[in-house]
This record gives structure tokens, sequence and C-alpha cells, in this order.
């Protein structure tokens, strides 16, 4: 058992603008910037002054100060600059890096960093490198360090490889779903109905019985309200839905805020069984139907409230998957990439939508009901099996990593494998990576030499 400073020396190499850009990521460590630079919300630090970047080199440990708590810290396999607000630290002679790089991601030393970290609220706490080096931890003989490497490298590729497995399964079954939805909305159950050109690109041909009308035909729209802290008076709060709030066929209502909504507005401004919410950005179309989960609630300005104009016409939740097959086959995108999309009331009202007869509405939404229900099934099935191959795989690196399971005559037999990062394992890391990385910013304005 030994203090940090026995097996760490903190680095400080600076100037070398050259390099490439590195982040530490909650979840995945030391990975590249430069693979998600073009297809991210990141914004390129290219033209930015890197003098006062520090160097890392391969092996090298390196941990987010603000986020060591949370498990942002990891060994390096690339030599790269880092963030100001990262620290380096390099292992001494006798110190395989990668058997600190498990040590370190364990939930212990995650505690143990927390009860080290300091600062005045928990977002802004802070691992200090001279508190990181009073940190214990225990070092085997380094033929058994590498010995535990050797085991947890080979496990670890084999659970991402399944985990891989279980996210290619949950795809496809999204777009299993995608297909049928489609094909329910546009071709009905007939496989030999007489078809019709519908006249709108998403829709193609349809039955010829149908009809194909704007929405504002058949459905009453209405923007909810717009959000005014200047004018609230906390005497009429109600608890109100915000566009996160509604999901795929899921609203969450745990947690809402609230706003001034009078009693003379509950008809505009809150929702009834049977409405349905859609979207008006992010992912734009994204809709839900609202059950009576709350006595009143209202919606704000980025969510439309869709009802029926004639109730025994139009089946909601057939609109729903009406609404779902058009955002997913794109027929709400604008064709601007450069701005915000946004579904404003009236292209909302404009948008032609196929329209059975309310009786084969019905018939297709028990259809699609039943169909998903098998697939939605199977999805969360693998999820949940995503979710204890993780837990497994933590659960195992800390039991290795501290003694409690001696892996040395199991890693003597495991088969050779290249050694090296895996591309696939770094394109898991991208979105995280992308997440931190507007965080990072705030924190170098913060952190002193």
């Amino acid at each position: 058992m030994l203090p940090n400073r026995a097996l760490f020396a903190e680095v400080k190499d600076r100037d070398h603008p050259e390099e490439e850009m590195l982040s530490v990521t909650i979840t995945k460590g030391v990975i590249r910037q430069q693979a998600f630079l073009a297809g991210s919300s990141k914004k390129d630090s290219s033209n930015q002054d890197k003098s006062a970047y520090k160097l890392v080199q391969r092996g090298d440990i390196a941990y987010n100060k603000m986020r060591a708590w949370q498990g942002a810290v990891g060994v390096s396999d690339y030599q790269g600059i880092i963030s100001p607000a990262y620290v380096v630290q390099r292992p001494r002679e006798g110190v395989h890096s990668r058997y600190v790089h498990y040590l370190l991601r364990t939930s212990a030393f995650a505690k143990e960093a927390e009860r080290w970290s300091y600062g005045i609220t928990s977002d802004m706490w802070s691992l200090r490198p001279e508190h990181f080096r009073m940190i214990y931890g225990c070092l085997p003989p380094l033929p058994e360090q590498a010995a535990i490497v050797r085991f947890l490298d080979y496990v670890d590729r084999r659970i991402r490889r399944y985990i891989r497995a279980k996210q290619k399964l949950i795809k496809l079954l999204e777009e299993q779903k995608q297909a049928i939805i489609h094909r329910a909305v546009t071709r009905g159950l007939n496989p030999n109905v007489r078809l019709k050109p519908s006249g709108v690109e998403w829709l193609g041909e349809v039955p010829e019985h149908w009809e194909v009308a704007a929405l504002r035909h058949r459905y009453s729209q209405c923007l909810g309200k717009m959000l005014d802290s200047k004018r609230i008076t906390g005497s009429r709060l109600l608890p109100y839905l915000r566009n996160t709030d509604v999901q795929w066929d899921r609203i969450n209502i745990e947690d809402l805020p609230t706003m001034d909504i009078s009693p003379a507005e509950y008809g505009r401004y809150t929702v009834e069984q049977g409405d349905l919410l859609v979207c008006e950005g992010g992912d734009v179309g994204r809709c839900a139907l609202w059950s009576v989960e709350l006595a009143v609630c209202g919606f704000q300005k980025a969510l439309h409230r869709l009802r029926p104009r004639n109730a025994g016409e139009d089946v909601p939740r057939f609109m729903y998957y009406a609404l779902r097959a058009a955002a997913k086959g794109n027929a709400f995108d604008d064709g601007h990439l450069s701005t915000i999309a946004h579904l404003t009331g009236d292209k909302l009202r404009a948008h032609r939508f196929p329209f059975p007869p309310v009786t084969e509405q019905e018939s297709l939404v028990s259809f699609l009901d039943g169909a998903l229900e098998r697939l939605d099934q199977a999805a969360s099935t693998a999820l949940h099996e995503i979710a204890l191959l993780r837990e497994y795989r933590t659960r195992l690196i800390a039991d290795v990593v501290t003694g409690r399971l001696d892996v040395r005559e199991a890693a003597a037999r495991l088969p050779e494998e290249a050694d090296g990062p895996d591309p696939v394992y770094e394109a898991e890391a991208l979105i995280e990576a992308d997440e931190e990385a507007a965080e990072d910013s705030a924190a170098v304005e913060a952190v002193g030499d």
C-alpha cells in the first residue's frame, strides 16, 4: 500500500501546440478529439493559443481535476496535449500504466477522489495534484500487474464486443419498427388494396379509398404558453410540460417546473386525455399522447397540442403513428442544415397526412400496438443485458485490481492478442467527450498553475 506520490510524478510539459488534442472522458478515459470535431457541436480550437496545454506521452495518466471524483481519469495510448484544467501524472519505475488505469477507474478510487476534492459546490469540486499525491493505492509486484492487465484487457474486449452486438440488435429492432409503422400508415393492412398517388413525397402511394389532407382540416393545433419570468406571481402556478418531457410515446411528469396559468387560460394552455403533444424543435415531430397522469397540467410554447376536430372521425393514436412515420422519414426537414430545425404551427397545419376511415384507423392502431410491443420487449431485454454486462465488468475489474480474485493462472493461459487502442472503443466515447468538452473552457478559466 503506497501513496500516489510514490507511484506517480506530476508532469507539466507545455508549449507543444503542434501536438494533437486529447480529452479525458468519464466512461472511456483518454481519447482523441480530432475524430469528432467535424461531426459534433464542439468548437474547433485549432486557432486558439495552446501554449499552456500540457503534453501527454503514451503511458501517462491524465485526469480532469473537476471530474476526477466522477471517474474522468485514465492512461493515454497516444501522445498529445490536453487542457490546462487537466493533470498529467507519469507512473514511476515498477508501475504498469494500464494496471493503474484500471485501479484509478474503480468506484473505490472515485470515492476517495471525492473525499479529497473540495469546492463551493459539487460541480466545482477539484482534486488538486497535492491532494492526489496523498491518496493510497495497492501495488502488486510488476509481473502480477502485467498478468492483471493481460486478463482485464482480454475480458474487456470481449464484453465490449457483446455490448456492441446487443446495440446493433437494438438498432435493427428500431429500424424494423419504423418499417412496420411506415407500411401500416401508408398502405394499410390489406396487401391487395388498390393504390393511388398521394402527392406527398414521404407517403408515396396510398389506398385509393383513403383521404390525404392537410392536418388543419382534421386536427386543431395550438402552441403552449411562453414562459415569462417577469410576470410570474406565484398565485396560479401549474406544472407544465417542456420539449424534453415529451419523448416518443412517453411523457415525463416527474419534477415538472411550474408557471402561472390562470383558470381562464386552461382551455388554451392545458392538456386533456387524448391530446397529442408534438415537439416544435429539437427532435422535430417527436410526439406522445397525454393520459390523465395529473389533474391539471400546462404545456410550454415549445410544444404543439393536437386535438381531433371530430372525435368520431379520427383516432389520435393513429395520428401519433403517422407523425412518427413522417418524422423518421424526414418529412419535416427544411433542407437547411446550418439552421436550427423548427416545426412552426403554420408548417405543421399545412403538412398533409393519410386519413383512413375511422374503423380502419382503429384496426391499424391495434395491429401496430401489438406488433411494436413485441419489438419493444426484445429491445428492453437487450438493454437490460447491456446493463448487466457493464455491471459485471465494473465488479470484475474492482475484484481483480484489488486482489480479491487471483487471475495469474488464467492470464497465463490466454491466447495472444494485438495490443494497442481499439478504434471502436474510441468511437463509443465520442458523444460523451463532446458533451464534456463544452465544460472544459469554464474549468480552464477557474484553474491556476
